[in-house]
């Protein structure tokens, strides 16, 4: 099960999965809550998620907690992505906070971040926890329409893109998400 409601995510990590053999289930279709994000790093956060779905569901979980951290701005939003312009923000009003934010840097370095972990009971003692790290900075004006969260003002140099204008396939291939479950899938076939 996948402890989240962000239909993004669900769309890129089942993407990632499938070939693996993995189906993955929102916590939404099981009508289970969200657990609280109150967690001091992407980690703990994840963490916290993967066990309070785990036991809502008694399925074994999975939990991405995932962000953009721009050096500018002392690494904001941070774990606090999702909800940078408030509790109930939506992307348009993160990025717009963000840009706001920004306006008289001239260091726009930024990468995403993402830590997985998956469990296979709630009690799991041995969590198998994966990050991922994607490089880039901010655009002044979006660019692209595909993705979700920051990904029209992410930008990559190396290819002249942002993340909003990668096809999925080669986002998948590129994105700190893609990288975390890469490394999750080799941890979980070699135990």
């Amino acid at each position: 099960m996948l402890a989240s409601s962000n239909s993004g995510k669900l769309k890129e990590l089942s993407a990632l999965l499938a070939p693996e053999g993995f189906e993955l289930v929102s916590q939404d279709a099981l009508g289970i809550a969200p657990a609280p994000e109150d967690g001091l790093t992407f980690i703990e956060n994840a963490l916290a998620k993967a066990r309070h779905a785990s036991a809502a569901s008694g399925l074994p979980a999975l939990a991405d907690d995932s962000g953009l951290v721009v050096d500018a701005l002392n690494g904001k939003p941070g774990i606090h992505s999702a909800r940078y312009a408030g509790p109930d923000a939506d992307d348009q009003a993160n990025n717009l906070k963000l840009i706001d934010a920004l306006r008289n840097e001239t260091n726009r370095d930024a990468h995403y971040y993402c830590a997985i972990v998956f469990l296979r009971r709630a009690d799991d003692p041995v969590p198998v926890i994966a990050t991922g790290r994607w490089d880039g900075s901010i655009l002044t004006s979006a660019r692209g329409a595909r993705g979700f969260g920051y990904d029209p003002y992410f930008f990559l140099p190396g290819l002249d893109m942002s993340a909003a204008e990668l096809d999925p396939t080669k986002k998948n291939a590129l994105s700190h998400r893609g990288q975390a479950v890469r490394s999750l899938v080799q941890q979980l076939r070699s135990n």
